[in-house]
C-alpha cells in the first residue's frame, strides 16, 4: 500500500534526493566511503558545503553582504542566539504560534522585548502590527515566524516596517520569493522543506553582528562571525547538509521559488476548497491567514464524535501523519514542496468517501 506523508516534520522529501542520498551512505562521490564517515575536511565535502551555501544564495536572491550558514542546534538554539548576537536594548516579536511564543521568551533574557499576540484567540489570526504603525521605531529588530506550524497561520509577505526584521522560516522556506535585503537574519530548522532534522540555515547580514560583543560575553561558537571566517569551525551535520544540497538542486531542476509557489498554492487550494464544502469539516483559523504548508482542520461540533473513526479510516487506506498537534487536536495536514499534487488529491478523495459514509 502506497503512504501519503503529510508529517510536520521530519517531513516528506523528494524520492529522487532519497535515493541520492541513499547512495552517498554506501558511497559518497566514488570515495569508496560513505558519507557517514568522510571526513568533513575531505575535499569531497568541502566542495559540497560550498555548493550548498551558494545554490542557497542563487535560489532565494540573497544579496552581497550576507553569509549563508549551516549550523547544529536546531531552530531552538536561534531562538537565543538571534538575541544574544543583535539585542542590543529591545526587541519587537510577533507572537503569532507556539514557536514565535518560546522565541520571545528566550529573548527576553538579554533585553526588553515587545510583543504582538494573537494567543488570547488561541492563534486563530496572525498578528499584522506594521498594518497600524504600532511597531516601535527604537527597537533593534522586528522578529516573525513566517509559518506557525501547530496552528497552521502564515504570513506570505516580507512587512514594510522601518526597522530590520529577522525571520524563522523553518517550514515555509522556499515557498515563497523573498526580499532578503530587508533581513538582518533568517534561520529555520531544516527538517520541513530542505532535509533531514540535524542542520539549521542561517542567513545573515555580514554588518549586521558584531556590535555588542563589549557588553556581552558571547561564546566563541555562538558568535555568527566565527562561522563566517571558517564555514565548518567545528565538525557540521555532513549528511543533512548533503541532502539539503541535492533538495535544493531538485528545486533548481523544477524552475526555482516562484515555480514551487505556484504549486503549493494549488495544492493548498484544493485541500481548503475541500475543507470548506464537505460538510463534516470545518477549518480552524481566520481564512485571510491560512497556512499553505499547514493546513489545520477539526470535524464539525454535530460530528465531533467521528474524529478517531476518519483518522482510523484515512490510516488504513494510507495517509500518514495527520493528527494535529497534541496542544491542538483534530487533523493536520502538511503539504510541504516534496508532497505530490496527487497526495492532496487522495486526501480529498478520502474526505469525499468519508462524508459519503455519514
Amino acid at each position: 500500500m502506497k503512504k501519503h506523508n503529510f508529517s510536520a516534520g521530519p517531513s516528506i522529501l523528494d524520492e529522487s534526493v532519497i535515493r541520492d542520498a541513499a547512495g552517498a551512505v554506501l558511497n559518497y562521490q566514488g570515495t569508496g566511503l560513505s558519507i557517514l564517515e568522510v571526513s568533513h575536511r575531505a575535499k569531497e565535502f568541502s566542495a559540497t558545503m560550498e555548493e550548498a551555501r551558494n545554490l542557497m544564495k542563487e535560489l532565494l536572491d540573497v544579496p552581497e553582504g550576507y553569509e549563508v550558514l549551516f549550523l547544529g542546534g536546531g531552530a531552538s538554539l536561534q531562538f537565543a542566539q538571534v538575541p544574544m548576537n543583535l539585542l542590543k536594548k529591545k526587541a519587537a516579536y510577533v507572537d503569532s504560534g507556539t514557536w514565535a511564543n518560546k522565541a520571545a521568551k528566550e529573548a527576553k533574557a538579554f533585553g526588553e522585548v515587545v510583543t504582538f499576540s494573537s494567543k488570547d484567540d488561541n492563534y486563530i489570526w496572525y498578528p499584522k502590527p506594521w498594518e497600524k504603525n504600532e511597531v516601535p521605531e527604537d527597537v533593534d529588530y522586528l522578529h516573525i515566524t513566517s509559518n506557525n506550524t501547530v496552528y497552521g497561520t502564515e504570513l506570505r509577505y516580507d512587512p514594510d516596517v522601518k526597522v530590520r526584521l529577522v525571520g524563522d522560516m523553518s517550514s515555509d522556506i522556499f515557498t515563497r520569493p523573498v526580499d532578503v535585503s530587508k533581513y538582518d537574519l533568517i534561520y529555520g530548522g531544516a527538517q520541513k522543506n530542505i532535509a533531514p532534522a540535524g542542520v539549521t540555515f542561517v542567513i545573515v547580514r555580514r554588518d549586521a553582528v558584531g556590535h555588542i560583543e563589549d557588553n556581552r560575553i558571547i561564546p566563541t561558537m555562538l558568535k555568527y562571525d566565527t562561522h563566517f571566517k571558517d564555514s565548518m569551525y567545528n565538525t557540521p551535520p555532513v549528511f543533512p547538509v548533503y541532502v539539503a544540497l541535492q533538495t535544493m538542486k531538485w528545486y533548481k531542476e523544477l524552475g526555482g521559488v516562484k515555480v514551487l509557489e505556484q504549486m503549493n498554492l494549488e495544492k493548498a487550494g484544493m485541500l481548503y476548497d475541500e475543507i470548506d464544502r464537505n460538510r463534516l469539516f470545518r477549518g480552524t483559523v481566520n481564512a485571510e491567514d491560512r497556512s499553505i504548508m499547514n493546513v489545520c482542520f477539526v470535524l464539525n461540533d454535530e460530528y465531533k464524535e467521528l474524529e478517531s473513526e476518519f483518522y482510523d479510516f484515512a490510516v488504513s487506506r494510507g495517509a500518514y501523519s495527520f493528527k494535529g498537534h497534541r496542544s491542538v487536536g483534530g487533523f493536520r495536514a502538511s503539504l510541504y514542496n516534496a508532497l505530490p499534487k496527487s497526495s492532496v488529491q487522495f486526501f480529498i478523495d478520502l474526505m469525499k468517501e468519508f462524508e459519503r459514509k455519514h
